[in-house]
């Protein structure tokens, strides 16, 4: 069963720095990108971040590039989002995703937000307030 944890999520004061842990399992190879997502109260889920397999790939939405970083550690099967410098509007249930890939097709990430994803995460909460 293929399955997707996300956890690191809190209560963050604007400015602060949180780290997201999305963890996978039952997953028999290392060929999918993951990517981030996140949906605020009343508003569409929006893409945030996507890695390649290898990690050399990354890409970001605007809104959080030179704040975030996403990166992965294929041994453990978990893939990161450290957060930096933490805005309100950061506030929102932040999920990972998992998008299969091949030897032949190393990663989609450069489409950023139209990869379409297979496997979601129940999410984590992340709010950013004084």
């Amino acid at each position: 069963q293929l399955q997707l944890v996300e956890s690191g999520g809190g209560l963050v004061q604007p400015g602060g720095s949180l780290r997201l842990s999305c963890a996978a399992s039952g997953f028999t190879s290392d060929y999918y990108d993951i990517g981030w997502f996140r949906q605020a109260p009343g508003k569409e889920r929006e893409w945030v971040s996507c890695i390649g397999r290898s990690g050399s790939t990354t890409t970001y939405a605007g809104s959080v590039k030179g704040r975030f970083t996403i990166s992965r550690d294929n041994s453990k099967k978990t893939v990161y989002l450290e957060m930096n410098s933490l805005k309100p509007e950061d506030t929102a249930i932040y999920y990972c995703a998992a998008s299969p890939t091949s030897p032949l097709l190393s990663t989609r990430c450069g489409l950023g937000g139209r990869v379409v994803y297979n496997y979601w995460g129940q999410g984590t909460q992340v709010t950013v307030s004084s």
